[in-house]
């Protein structure tokens, strides 16, 4: 399969020695009830596997309605993924499942979700801190909040649970950029992934929308840590793509993330990034 023959939303890439592993949210009906997910392998980044199944969501009642955003990450020698699922109260929330292997099966890990019980979430993404200590980074809907917000919470270290209050660390109103609308129209806020520069800097990608286009947007910790010292820089992507990731290839650095944001009409979507140290750029 080509990268445009593949429909999915929200790519995930991990390279494992030669080959990438490439997992993402199936975009029919906008990933809801779709039963799992899936995993695509390649040499290259263009030429990919038919999609492998490697989680039955209806095996383990999380096809409740929507399947989304898996991300997977090499954790204490196992793989983790983490997605969002419909909770048996109807709200939306982050799981982690386990595998041995990249390709599957993964299994239900946490107990429960691991972002807050009462908060309708999204697109839980793990970073793991300089002194070894996991995190959750996600999103408070905007379906429940209006103006969606991007927040953390510790997690155990076994990744079972989420340890104390989840912190908020800004509104989707907030970056300079941001449109001005009125305080009833909805606000999205999506997508974030963490990424530390060949420096030691630390980054936050994440999605919303820019005048009506899905965008990649781009936010420093000028403390090297996560927290709420932050500063949004200007986006990455402003024409309809986002929901991205960042993962080192075979011959650098690459941003990947889904365009355009369409129903039926998504795929994964490559570009080389550059890694200033102290900042990051798109190569044209």
């Amino acid at each position: 399969m080509k990268n445009h023959e593949i429909n999915i939303r929200d790519p995930y890439v991990l390279l494992i020695e030669v080959t990438y592993y490439m997992y993402g949210t199936r975009a029919a009906n906008f990933g809801r009830r779709t039963g799992g997910f899936d995993v695509y392998t390649s040499e290259d980044l263009e030429n990919w596997s038919d999609p492998i199944p490697c989680f039955d969501s209806e095996k383990y009642g999380l096809n409740r309605c929507v399947n989304w955003a898996p991300e997977v990450h090499i954790y204490k020698d196992a793989y983790y993924m983490f997605a969002t699922f419909t909770r048996e109260n109807g709200l939306r929330g982050t799981f982690a499942l386990r595998a041995e292997s990249p390709l599957g099966p993964f299994l239900p890990h946490s107990e429960g979700p691991l972002t807050p019980e009462e908060w309708e979430c999204l697109d839980g993404t793990l970073y793991i801190n300089r002194e070894g200590k996991p995190y959750l980074v996600f999103c408070h809907e905007h379906t429940q909040i209006i103006n969606g917000t991007m927040c953390f919470t510790a997690l155990s270290e076994d990744l079972t649970h989420p340890i104390g209050e989840a912190t908020t660390m800004f509104y989707a109103s907030e970056p300079y950029w941001a449109d001005e609308l009125p305080s009833d129209v909805h606000r999205i806020t999506d997508g974030p992934f963490m990424y530390r520069s060949s420096t030691g800097e630390l980054f936050m990608l994440w999605s919303t929308f820019i005048k009506e286009q899905y965008a990649e947007c781009l936010v420093h910790f000028p403390s090297g840590e996560l927290d709420c010292d932050f500063v949004h820089l200007d986006p990455l992507i402003t024409d309809d793509g986002g929901h991205g990731m960042i993962f080192k290839g075979k011959d650098g650095l690459y941003l990947t993330y889904h365009t355009p944001n369409i129903k039926g009409e998504e795929h994964p979507a490559f570009r080389r990034l550059l890694d200033h140290g102290d900042s990051l750029s798109l190569i044209k």
